[in-house]
């Protein structure tokens, strides 16, 4: 995480999203200056769906500014397009990606203190945004999902923040790892009941863990 900092932060607005007007906030828009970080997201930034987004464990959503090279070049009829933002993140972030994590790392940024606790899944409206049905599960498929953090003490951010390590309880559960399993690539057993409690992790992941237990118990 040498030099690992904050290029840009984004607010989004629910607004009618493609061709049958979803409503949305997955277009967001830069904000200059300090911006205030609470416990469900920074100030200003809205979601329109409450069941699947926003809440504790999606309050801040980080992306690998790095990656939007990749995407480029592997979808150059959207270059115009894929830069910082494009894909509906709060920060985006420079000198840090997936690879970088593990589940429950706790990021200073500013005055705020920020949690890992799970990668993206994407829905429909990355679809709608793009009008490109191959993106969400090119975005399953790749690993370059970005992660949600939740908010561990509320604070100041800016663009031009650094992003440092302050804790790392858990070592040896790669953040890589985690989003394999959440895109069906089969958790062991330990992996499971590591899971049910691991700090940092999300409620609903946890619990995801305890019902996949249940069901290797069921069959064996």
């Amino acid at each position: 995480m040498v030099d690992a900092r904050i290029i840009s932060v984004h607010v989004g607005r629910v607004a009618p999203l493609g061709p049958d007007r979803v409503p949305s906030a997955f277009i967001k828009r830069s904000v200059a200056g300090p911006v205030l970080v609470q416990r469900l997201g920074l100030v200003g930034d809205e979601q329109a769906d409450l069941r699947v987004h926003g809440g504790l464990d999606k309050a801040v959503y980080g992306y690998a500014v790095g990656h939007y090279s990749a995407w480029r070049q592997e979808y150059p009829h959207h270059d115009a397009l894929l830069g910082a933002g494009a894909f509906g993140e709060n920060l985006a972030i420079d000198g840090l990606n997936e690879a970088d994590l593990c589940v429950g790392d706790v990021h200073a940024i500013g005055s705020a203190l920020l949690q890992v606790c799970q990668p993206r899944q994407p829905c429909f409206k990355f679809a709608l945004r793009f009008e490109d049905n191959v993106l969400p599960r090119a975005m399953t498929r790749n690993g370059r999902s970005g992660w949600y953090y939740r908010v561990v003490a509320e604070g100041h951010l800016r663009a031009g923040d650094a992003v440092t390590l302050q804790e790392r309880p858990n070592p040896d559960f790669p953040f890589t790892r985690l989003i394999a399993i959440v895109n069906r690539s089969p958790p062991t057993r330990d992996e499971l009941a590591r899971m049910r409690d691991l700090p940092g992790l999300a409620t609903g992941l946890q619990d995801q863990a305890r019902r996949w237990e249940m069901r290797m118990d069921d069959y064996s």
